[in-house]
């Protein structure tokens, strides 16, 4: 049974994100799941690119690591191109780097390439997740220092707190978990309510064509 392509408010594809069972150095959840699942990850996107103007937006900005997927998927989407913003040491051209804690607590550094776009340049920020906002605190200051606007931020959730509520004043934020949803709650918390009865089977493509819940 394949998801229907018709008109749908329930973000059905975040229960497929399986919860943490590795221990506190690691994120609170894997969202990859959904990008596995083809339906997942295309009504993902079309939720995202549903409140995204691409006349506003130059490129499109992924942040290591996982904001890779989700922002080349976008920047494919969208018909512009994408810039990876990287952890220290792995670019092989001159860079501008910049440090940031992580929601570990952990201090890193993060770099780009130099340049990496003509200044006024307006650039979209993606990644996965937005706990702390320490990550993307670091991409922000990359961007403007080389005189870029940043044109928005978009993640698959946003968690409510003092540095992201900054953010959402800021910047224009697009998320898949929408605020004041059940979904945002249960963010907030660091717990899903779909934690319960997830089950990896659910997420797997099989015979060329995609899971539905």
């Amino acid at each position: 049974m394949t998801h229907s392509k018709g008109p749908r408010d329930d973000r059905w594809y975040l229960s497929l994100m399986s919860p943490n069972t590795k221990g506190p150095q690691f994120a609170w959840l894997d969202p990859t799941s959904i990008y596995i699942n083809s339906t997942a990850f295309g009504d993902l996107l079309d939720d995202l690119c549903a409140e995204l103007n691409p006349g506003q937006i130059d490129v499109v900005a992924g942040l290591d690591a996982m904001g890779f997927v989700l922002g080349a998927a976008l920047a494919a989407r969208l018909g512009r191109g994408f810039l990876p913003i990287r952890k220290a040491g792995k670019l092989c051209v001159e860079t501008d780097s910049v440090s940031y804690g992580n929601y570990s607590g952990r201090t890193q550094d993060m770099e780009m390439r130099t340049p990496a776009f003509a200044p006024g340049t307006r650039v979209l920020l993606v990644d996965q997740w937005i706990e702390t906002g320490g990550t993307m605190d670091g991409a922000i200051r990359l961007v403007e220092r080389q005189k870029g606007t940043v044109a928005g931020l978009v993640a698959i959730a946003v968690e409510e707190n003092d540095r992201t509520a900054r953010y959402r004043e800021t910047y224009s934020v697009t998320s898949a978990v929408l605020p004041g949803t059940p979904w945002q709650a249960d963010c907030n918390a660091q717990s899903l309510g779909s934690f319960a009865r997830y089950a990896p089977p659910r997420t797997f493509p099989t015979a060329g064509r995609s899971p539905a819940p």
